[in-house]
């Protein structure tokens, strides 16, 4: 039992070594800038859900991330003479993708507050903006004012500077949502009564809906509060000072004013579509083909690695059973929105995982341990009598098992494992928290360029219910074939 628990420790001790060896390799100063100019490749992560500084438009017939802090991150790139990508990733996960090095830097309309500056460093301010209120048009002659709002329901983006700000507001019940899009919806469908954002955020998205009023709120800020700027991690001292050369120039040449101009036509461009489906359904195809791959592909490898650890928990090798069972209890112990982001975000200190094969990975390997314990009890359920005659034929135990116990097995478990495909379509869903351009990602940018809340919901639950109701009638019709033979 000893030798146990010190071979735990031991263990524990040389996986944490392997964390903080990493951090320490890519603490050097200057690193960092040499990297990015060697691979040619800048990598920014951002929000797309936030017009006009980030969201999606179409440019030139394909779907692009555009905005100001997009043009910003393409004079960067150009002054670094180097290509820009960028990452579209939900705001609360930008700083954790940042730390583990799947991004280069955060272009957000982020502030550098006093909390974020512990765990990162900033650039230079490069714009400076002020902080709105939302309401409904409705109320806007009843909420003008913070303390009009006082004890009421307000809305704030998670991990945001509004959520701190909302404080402020006397006995206020503040609620934290991921997207924006979720927010506006919410106080629309009269859920919340305002919601703390932006000032330019907010006018564009009361600019383009009759149903929302927006006013400047007059909150207690610092200077640093009343900015955007750029995040990197820490000690990245020369890539700092180079890109704080090219926010100089953006500054001197007033080119912010011009990047919001452009955005402004973007977005003017998007609103001028007509026809809901005709506008975005390239969105929903894209997202249900991502979707689809994701799906097979849980099946495929879940359905392999389930069938090895159903035969390792079946083994006489204790060894081999101890192994097997301890990853089906752990997997099935734990989120499976935590396996994807731990997966994604640890894979990023030693090497760059795309976030596709990182979602692919985390379905497949939960989906394998479910998948294992649907096998098992399958295999368990055929009567020992049978593989006992099969031995007395003649049978090596491995012909028995293929060609008596396990189609035996595969009819009593064809329901059960019929519903886990069927499950994985839905939570591979999941996987929009890494920036994977799924149907639920999908439906997240379509809310936000659309300025439309419920009607790409109702089209992505339409698209689900197809995809699970024709899987549902493939797998009873493969069922029936199999009851009849």
């Amino acid at each position: 039992m000893k030798k146990s628990i010190k071979g735990v420790l031991v263990l524990f001790v040389f996986i944490s070594g392997l964390f903080i060896s990493a951090d320490t390799v890519f603490a050097d100063d200057g690193s960092a800038l040499e990297r990015i100019q060697d691979e040619g490749v800048l990598v920014v992560g951002t929000s797309a859900d936030f017009p006009p500084f980030e969201f999606y438009a179409v440019v030139d017939g394909e779907r692009q991330v555009v905005g100001m802090d997009i043009m910003i991150a393409q004079k960067i790139a150009d002054d670094l003479g180097v290509e820009l990508q960028i990452q579209d990733i939900g705001f609360d996960s930008l700083l954790p993708a940042l730390e583990a090095r799947n991004v280069d830097v955060v272009i957000a309309g982020m502030t550098p507050t006093a909390e974020r500056r512990r765990s990162v460093d900033f650039s230079d301010i490069y714009f400076q903006t002020f902080q709105n209120i939302m309401v409904r048009s409705a109320d806007q002659d009843v909420y003008d004012s913070i303390e009009s709002l006082s004890g009421q329901r307000i809305g704030v983006q998670s991990s945001s500077l509004q959520e701190g700000l909302a404080e402020q507001i006397p006995d206020a019940d503040i609620m934290s949502l991921t997207d924006l899009s979720d927010l506006l919806l919410a106080l629309k469908t009269n859920r919340i009564e305002a919601i703390v954002m932006q000032g330019p955020n907010a006018e564009a998205h009361a600019g383009h809906d009759e149903d929302l009023y927006t006013f400047i709120a007059d909150f207690d800020m610092d200077d640093d509060d009343a900015g955007s700027a750029i995040a990197f991690r820490q000690g990245e001292t020369s890539l700092v000072e180079a890109i704080n050369e090219s926010l100089a120039e953006i500054e001197e040449q007033n080119l912010t004013e011009e990047y919001l101009a452009t955005a402004g036509e973007y977005m003017a461009q998007e609103s001028a579509e007509e026809g809901f489906i005709a506008s975005y359904w390239e969105y929903f195809r894209d997202g249900t083909l991502i979707t689809l791959l994701i799906s097979a592909a849980g099946v495929v490898f879940g359905l392999i690695l389930g069938s090895l650890l159903a035969l390792m928990r079946l083994s006489k090798n204790i060894i081999l059973r101890l192994l097997g069972t301890t990853y089906v209890e752990f997997v099935r112990g734990t989120p499976l929105l935590i396996q994807v982001m731990f997966i994604y975000f640890a894979s990023g200190m030693f090497f760059n995982l795309p976030a596709l094969t990182a979602g692919i990975i985390a379905v497949s390997l939960n989906s394998g341990a479910y998948v294992a314990e649907i096998i098992r009890s399958g295999i368990n359920s055929v009567n020992k009598g049978q593989n006992e005659a099969a031995r007395s034929l003649g049978m090596s135990k491995k012909q028995a098992m293929r060609h008596i116990v396990f189609p035996q097995a595969l009819k009593n478990i064809w329901p059960a494992l019929g519903n886990e495909f069927i499950t994985i379509i839905k939570e591979s869903s999941i996987v929009s928290v890494i920036g994977v351009g799924e149907l639920i990602f999908q439906t997240r940018v379509v809310r936000s360029i659309s300025f439309q809340g419920i009607l790409p919901l109702f089209v992505t639950m339409l698209i689900y219910f197809t995809l699970t109701y024709s899987l549902t009638k493939l797998l009873n019709y493969y069922e029936g074939s199999m009851n009849h033979d």
